[in-house]
């Protein structure tokens, strides 16, 4: 067998046939790899394996239409049929002196992450395993070539039908879409020849075990059947002709069951053993939170995908099966809106998007839209004449953990937190909605002036930054409610409090208050940019465990002043600045965040919490509404957010709320910056240069071939 590779992937280099699909190859790679990677700066490469899965229809009938056809013709098919070698070891050297030949332009491929990596950080394990996934296609499509040629005496003919082959299977997720949208015997048929579909799933940044079987399966399959093709005209004038073709037909049958049976042992494997998540941010690994909440259920969950099987989205389908594997509770069915239209409605008024899910148990169901999954950027950006927002986060895992905390928990457990309004209070981010939401807590609007008090059902109360102060009964009615044991998170804002006597009130039942102005940082490691966006201390506290290990950001904030404790109140710092920190007074006119005459000196608290324990009561007060600001919790990478669900937890006194509210998952990493000149002259030797000189190298082979 080695002589004949040797002999078979030399010829490959004797003429133009190997330069060529060389580079060709990495002609149409470098050319994605430029559009892609180079100048649009994104770091993944399965976006040019993706964009170049089609090159196989064109590329592969070049390499293996003269691997048996031609010998056919020329008839020197006759010395491999009376060699000494076996027609196994035959075919085998043939298929890896083709398969060695595209291997080559893989490792030429292997080192664009490389290239990649000297400009930004790359998803270098996504990378490699879309290329081991690509790899496998190709090797696929050589087999499946090397099939068709042992069949036909005709160069032609084979590159055409090898062509024709390939075109059906990259096609066959669409042509069986269009027989059945929700699958039967025949497309189940039918998608064995899907040669595509399974390299999607390496590309999505898993290691799918079950794709490497098939198509592992798939090539000793078709290289099994070259050589009974081979073997049948091996004896096709022999007196045992009859025997050996029912000994080829039985061992045909047998191979296929063989391989048959592989596949389904492997699909039916817990996912948790045939998926390997390599993806950069782990969008697919479950957090342990998740894990311990649902490996505890004790009640069936069935989640319901509102699309079919066929369509359905592999990156949600991926993390379903993950929870599916670890509790035997939970099932996953397909609901095809376009055979079931009206089956939503039985859970919500609105209807859904298509691949939203539907978690449902016996007490009661809750939706998740698709849109809610996938988490967009805020602006858009016009490409052609469509506009565009690119996807920043992936919250499945959020969604999905939440939507089974909420349809398990007894009705008593649900929490209700109001939003105080009527004083133009600021609304929270919707990062913090979220958090909210996560945590299965309805968060509703309250207007104090339609109320006798603050309702009996509330677990907490959110009062954010009024602008207009409130009249005297409304704030009684705060009072009242934290006197009989209410929580409550108030947030101030140094630029309205002398004018809100009113709304101090309330603090001031506590002895707490709000100091006029607003705090600059002086200490450099203790600001982002601008002495007044501080990055304040974070206390090691029930209210801040999630942000202790990183940055909460605060802008424009004023100081909290609070007394010694009693025995009755506990005060609780949360964030606090640093000795060199100013209150500027005159917080209309700062010109220098160094201390004037009329500024206080630090340090301050900023966030603070209290505790009285002859009430109950619980308040949680920040010295800025930017606490629960979008913004500027995204420039800390969500840790507003994470201080935002422990003061949820801990107000709600419901500690397993905790384990519901898992953070978005960053979906890509950023996007690589490469100056023009140097990504258009990498471009151009990646995609024409190395090419051009390929093909010269081969020409030139070739000419001093025919001379001799």
């Amino acid at each position: 067998m080695l002589a004949i590779f040797k002999r078979e992937f030399k010829s490959y280099f004797q003429n133009v046939i190997g330069w060529l699909f060389v580079a060709a190859l990495l002609a149409v790679y470098g050319l994605y790899f430029y559009v892609y990677n180079l100048k649009n700066g994104y770091p993944y490469i399965s976006y040019d394996l993706k964009g170049i899965g089609f090159i196989m229809m064109i590329a592969v009938p070049i390499l293996t239409m003269r691997s048996l056809s031609d010998e056919k013709k020329t008839k020197t098919d006759q010395l491999m049929l009376t060699s000494p070698v076996s027609v196994g070891r035959i075919v085998a050297g043939k298929y890896f002196a083709m398969a060695a030949v595209y291997t080559i332009d893989i490792a030429l491929f292997a080192l664009s992450p490389l290239v990649l990596s000297i400009y930004g950080k790359v998803a270098l394990s996504e990378a490699y395993v879309a290329l081991f996934g690509y790899w496998l296609y190709g090797l696929s499509c050589i087999a499946v070539g090397i099939f068709i040629s042992s069949i036909s005496e005709s160069v032609i003919i084979s590159a055409i039908l090898t062509f024709a082959a390939l075109f059906l299977s990259y096609m066959m997720q669409s042509i069986t879409g269009l027989i059945s949208s929700s699958g039967n015997l025949l497309t189940k048929v039918l998608n064995c020849f899907d040669l595509y579909t399974p390299f999607e799933n390496f590309v999505s940044g898993c290691f799918s075990v079950t794709s490497a079987a098939y198509y592992v399966t798939v090539i000793l399959l078709l290289c099994f059947l070259t050589t009974q093709s081979i073997q049948k005209r091996r004896w096709a004038f022999s007196k045992k002709m009859i025997g050996t073709g029912a000994f080829s037909a039985g061992m045909i049958v047998v191979m296929c069951a063989i391989c048959v049976v592989v596949n389904l042992v492997l699909t039916a494997l817990p996912a948790k053993y045939t998926s390997i998540d390599c993806s950069a941010t782990k969008l697919y690994s479950l957090t342990g939170d998740t894990k311990d909440r649902v490996s505890k259920l004790d009640e069936d969950i069935t989640i319901y995908v509102l699309n079919s099987k066929k369509s359905k989205d592999a990156k949600i389908d991926e993390t379903i099966n993950r929870y599916k594997d670890l509790s035997s509770h939970i099932k996953v069915k397909y609901v095809d809106p376009a055979t079931s239209p009206k089956f939503y409605q039985d859970y919500t008024d609105t209807t859904p998007t298509t691949n939203s899910l539907i978690i449902e148990s016996k007490n009661r169901s809750k939706v998740i839209d698709y849109n809610d999954i996938y988490e967009y950027d805020s602006s858009s950006y016009y490409y052609g004449y469509q506009s565009q927002s690119s996807i920043t986060g992936y919250d499945a895992e959020g969604q999905i953990t939440s939507a089974i905390e909420y349809v398990t928990m007894d009705a008593d457990e649900l929490p209700v937190i109001y939003q105080i309004t009527g004083h133009n209070e600021t609304e929270i981010g919707s990062n913090f909605q979220s958090v909210v939401s996560k945590a299965n807590a309805n968060l509703k609007s309250l207007e104090l002036f339609n109320e006798e008090k603050v309702p009996e059902d509330a677990t907490a109360i959110i009062i954010n930054s009024p602008t207009v102060d409130f009249n005297e009964e409304d704030a009684q009615k705060v009072i009242d409610y934290l006197n009989s044991g209410g929580k409550a998170m108030i947030i101030g804002c140094y630029a309205y409090n002398d004018e809100l006597t009113n709304f101090n009130k309330i603090l001031a039942a506590y002895n707490v208050s709000f100091k006029t102005g607003v705090v600059a940082e002086n200490d450099s490691s203790k600001y982002y940019q601008n002495p007044l966006y501080l990055l304040p201390t974070v206390e090691t506290t029930d209210y801040t465990s999630d942000a202790t290990d990183g940055y909460v950001f605060l802008a424009g904030s004023c100081a909290i002043s609070y007394p010694e404790d009693t025995d009755d109140v506990t005060y609780t710092k949360l964030l606090s600045t640093s000795d060199s920190a100013v209150l500027k007074k005159d917080w209309k006119n700062i010109t220098t965040s160094k201390a004037e005459d009329a500024d206080e000196n630090g340090p301050f608290t900023t966030g603070l919490a209290v505790n009285d324990s002859s009430t109950g009561a619980s308040i949680v007060v920040f010295g800025t509404p930017y606490v629960v600001d979008d913004s500027y919790d995204n420039a800390v990478s969500g840790n507003n957010a994470d201080m935002f669900k422990d003061v949820i937890t801990s107000m709600t006194g419901n500690v397993e709320l905790a384990s519901s509210v898992i953070p978005v998952k960053d979906y890509t990493l950023s996007n690589i910056t490469i100056n023009t000149l140097q990504a258009v002259i990498t471009g151009l030797i990646i995609m024409v240069a190395v090419p051009i000189l390929l093909i010269i190298i081969g020409i030139v082979v070739w000419a001093m071939r025919r001379k001799k």
